[in-house]
């Protein structure tokens, strides 16, 4: 059988096709307060990013609000705001000293996710790729010490020291 959607379709009818009411009051209740945190998402991820690309500790910082990203035009040109997510790459970093960095932050939750109003922060090499060889890992563009953090909408001050704290520890 060719037809691609008959799972979409089986879990349809399992699941339904209509949100709850408690579902759609949640969205409707959480689209209210959805400009302001895209714009706190979007300072921030700008200031942690700016942040680290400064950083001694820091190889290189990829976010397309910094002029080093190699589509910093496209997105100046196409976005409103650079979104809460930064990926950066540790120094000189094995991924054991990549994930010490990790786990000695306070104010994120390590978790593999993005947009929400707590910051998250994972290594994508342990979190998503843990299955994949090192040379699937470099096909894929993912070294072992690459970091990727999804700013909420805490103090930017707090976020930037809680990582400075981290990266010199």
């Amino acid at each position: 059988d060719n037809d691609k959607l008959a799972p979409v379709r089986a879990l349809r009818g399992i699941m339904g096709a209509v949100n709850s009411a408690h579902n759609i009051y949640l969205l409707e209740r959480g689209l209210k307060t959805f400009g302001i945190r895209m714009q706190r998402q979007n300072e921030n991820g700008q200031a942690v990013a700016t942040f680290l690309d400064g950083h001694s500790r820091v190889e290189r910082a990829y976010y397309p609000g910094l002029e080093s990203h190699p589509y910093y035009d496209v997105a100046r040109q196409t976005m409103r705001g650079f979104g809460g997510l930064v990926t950066f790459l540790v120094k000189d970093a094995d991924w054991r000293e990549t994930g010490k960095n990790v786990d000695s932050v306070k104010i994120p939750r390590i978790a593999p996710s993005l947009g929400g109003v707590e910051s998250l922060i994972e290594q994508p090499l342990v979190m998503s790729y843990f299955e994949c060889t090192p040379d699937e890992r470099r096909q894929f563009g993912i070294p072992d010490n690459m970091i990727r953090m999804s700013c909420g909408i805490e103090d930017k001050e707090d976020l930037i020291a809680d990582l400075q704290q981290a990266l010199d520890a």
